[in-house]
């Protein structure tokens, strides 16, 4: 943000097409002290960068409602659901068709009925057609709205009004239809915001008072009770208990939280009373970081988006010239009056109307990124789905993606030369290292505590750089570190060097204990794979995905790990460029995705196909970086994204056909006289709302392990 500017984003009514963005910017980009303007017609949002010394938010909302766009506010209904005026229009639009016709059917005399097919007309047109002739003026585009328009008008013209009103109405339901649609799937992710508390317990002054949760600082501390919503993200600070991240980060399993552990906002406490320091604002929490990026990802188009939408603005003018050519034909090369000719003509131009077509891509992938992101995945628009549904080879980082990235004791060896039990020595050992906060040092205290083992008090704890550590306890001096600390001095050296060495060629880090004369015990500590790693490495396989492991991890722990999940392609020992060269040469052959923590494989992310993120929630590098975040630390989770990318392609690629099968049949049928105007119309509206409905599916999650 520039200096002197500031950022508004606000969600207004009406907003759900490209021609009511164009409206909007155009309006408000001379208005005085707007620097920008951005729309997001598919999340009814607004985003402007304004001068505050030249215009207020008062008065650029003012601004937007004089444009027919009022801001909704978050405790509203949204405007364009159920009973938008579109529907109402539809509804009214049948109502009149329905008098009009039962006039002729009773009545002598013809002209009640006509003004009851005229109003219909023009009360069910007057949305569609209005778009189109804003889209021709603004854009100098022939849209559909324009083929409709002119189609329902040749029907009027040739003496057919209950043909033309028949058109206005079914195409107004469509219409109506297709707004309710996108209603539907915006509301899918904003109803994550919905998860939230409107208030939240804070603590102030030693006094618990309700705030507004809009009203959270960083710092405040606030008091989660068990069944209720975190506020805002946050670090607990006092009690414990499970967190339920299933809304953020797709987790099954309830996560345990105790002080210093971090929590998100909108996940539910299954437990204990906490409290919890805010670490971000609400307008800065996770929840809303996941939307915020979510709008701006339905936004973003795939290929087959961007090819079908410049097909259907040269398309739809053809349509029109083509119904010119019909008539021509049919007049001097066949000899049918003007009257049958134009007749025939119009069916094509509704018939030939590219309406499923045009729509049967955006409806998809919008709901298929509003389902990931319902689900724990956030994927950055519909190219990124395209891409996503074409993988086929995996890298995988080892640390952090197939393991915990914490080490854990795996081995406590007694040597004959320690005076004491394991226990007592295990006891004495983590007394000495609870002093220090090396990942090595928190394993072996973590083990003892579940052991249930006491961890005392050491004295004259002194650090030896590079080799360890010196503590005394009960009067005796204890040495915990490398092996070199007792080389020279312990007489049983050799004994714990054939431990160490075979410890360490099985992957592990091993660390010994004892005095200066003798070791105690050799301790091993290792990387531990994720519990569910296994079964996602299988659910991967499934789908007939290639993995390889990309590590800058000695060979040794690679290949353990790797060979543990039943992964055969494995390198060790890489550093960050060693990581980008292997990712160039998988990606020279065919399409790769690599999974990485968002940072350290930053350039290995950003030169892969897709970079996908571990473990993103609260974490704005991850999210802003990663083509794909996975919000939590589940791999299984990458598995559904493979799966949600795959059926979403199939449900475009249905979509596509039968649009096209719909179009082609009707068209010839049109030129050939088969079809009256009502059928050509009834069946391309029914093809319209098939089309609606499948994309709608994508709505409810797939399987992870359902075949491609």
């Amino acid at each position: 943000m520039s200096s002197g500017t500031t950022r508004l984003e606000v969600r207004v009514q009406h907003l759900d097409c490209e021609n009511e963005a164009a409206k909007i910017e155009s309006g408000l980009r001379g208005h005085e002290g707007v620097v920008e303007v951005r729309t997001f017609p598919k999340a009814g949002k607004v985003a402007l960068m304004f001068e505050p010394a030249k215009t207020s938010r008062e008065a650029l909302e003012g601004a937007l409602t004089s444009l027919g766009f009022p801001v909704a506010r978050e405790a509203e209904p949204e405007a364009s659901g159920l009973w938008s005026p579109k529907v109402l229009a539809s509804i009214a639009s049948g109502v009149l068709l329905a008098l009009g016709w039962g006039l002729a059917r009773t009545l002598t005399v013809g002209w009640p009925s006509l003004i009851a097919f005229g109003l219909a007309i023009l009360v069910g047109g007057y949305f569609f057609a209005r778009e189109g002739l804003e889209k021709l003026w603004r854009k100098r585009v022939v849209g559909i709205e324009v083929l409709m328009s002119t189609a329902a008008l040749g029907a009027a013209a040739l003496g057919e009004p209950l043909e033309a009103a028949m058109l206005v109405f079914l195409y107004s339901i469509s219409e109506a239809a297709e707004g309710f649609t996108e209603q539907k799937t915006r509301a899918a992710v904003r109803a994550l915001m919905k998860l939230v508390p409107k208030v939240a317990l804070v603590r102030r002054d030693g006094v618990d008072v309700e705030v507004p949760v809009e009203s959270l600082a960083v710092g405040d501390v606030f008091i989660v009770r068990p069944g209720e919503s975190v506020a805002t993200d946050g670090e607990v600070v006092r009690g414990e208990t499970s967190i339920d991240q299933a809304p953020v980060t797709g987790e099954s399993v309830p996560v345990k939280k105790a002080a210093g552990d971090e929590v998100f906002a909108g996940t539910i406490n299954a437990e204990g009373v906490i409290e919890v320091r805010a670490t971000k604002t609400y307008q800065e929490n996770t929840v809303a970081k996941i939307i915020h990026l979510v709008e701006e990802a339905q936004e973003k188009k795939g290929e087959r988006q961007r090819f079908i939408e410049r097909f259907g603005a040269r398309y739809s003018p053809a349509v029109l010239v083509g119904g010119a050519l019909v008539a021509a034909v049919l007049v001097f090369a066949l000899g049918f009056s003007l009257t049958a000719a134009l007749h025939r003509a119009v069916v094509f131009v509704v018939a030939a109307a590219p309406c499923a077509l045009v729509i049967s891509v955006p409806i998809t992938l919008v709901a298929a990124l509003g389902t990931g992101a319902r689900n724990g995945v956030l994927i950055k628009g519909g190219v990124i789905l395209e891409r996503l549904a074409t993988i086929r080879t995996i890298a995988l980082d080892k640390t952090g993606t197939l393991t915990r990235g914490e080490p854990a004791v795996t081995d406590v060896l007694r040597l004959d030369a320690s005076p004491h039990a394991e226990s007592e020595m295990l006891s004495r050992l983590a007394t000495v290292e609870s002093r220090s906060e090396h990942p090595v040092a928190r394993a072996i205290v973590a083990h003892a505590r579940a052991r249930g083992l006491a961890v005392g008090e050491a004295t004259d704890v002194r650090a030896l750089p590079g080799a360890g550590v010196v503590a005394t306890i009960d009067g005796v001096e204890l040495l915990v570190g490398r092996l070199g600390l007792f080389e020279g001095t312990a007489g049983n050296a050799a004994e714990a060097m054939a431990e160490v060495r075979r410890l360490e060629d099985a992957g592990k880090t091993a660390i010994v204990a004892g005095t200066s004369s003798s070791v105690w015990c050799v301790v091993a500590v290792q990387d531990a794979v994720r519990d569910e790693a296994a079964e996602a490495v299988r659910l991967l396989h499934a789908r007939g995905v290639d993995l390889v492991v990309l590590s800058g991890d000695q060979r040794v722990a690679v290949e353990r790990v790797a060979s543990t999940l039943g992964i055969k392609r494995f390198h060790g020992a890489l550093k960050p460029e060693d990581k980008l060269a292997e990712i160039r040469s998988l990606a020279a052959r065919a399409p790769i995705a690599m999974v990485g923590d968002g940072v350290n494989d930053a350039p290995a992310l950003a030169q892969a196909t897709v970079g996908v993120a571990m473990g993103a929630a609260g974490t704005d590098v991850a999210l802003e970086t990663a083509d794909v975040a996975l919000m939590g630390d589940d791999l299984r989770r990458l598995a559904f994204a493979l799966a949600l990318a795959q059926r979403t392609q199939q449900v475009v690629r249905q979509n596509l056909v039968l649009s096209i099968l719909v179009i082609g049949t009707l068209a010839v049928g049109a030129v050939a006289g088969v079809f009256s105007l009502p059928v050509a119309v009834l069946v391309h509206e029914i093809s319209e709302f098939i089309v609606i409905g499948s994309g709608l599916r994508l709505l409810r999650a797939p399987s992870e392990g359902a075949a491609a």
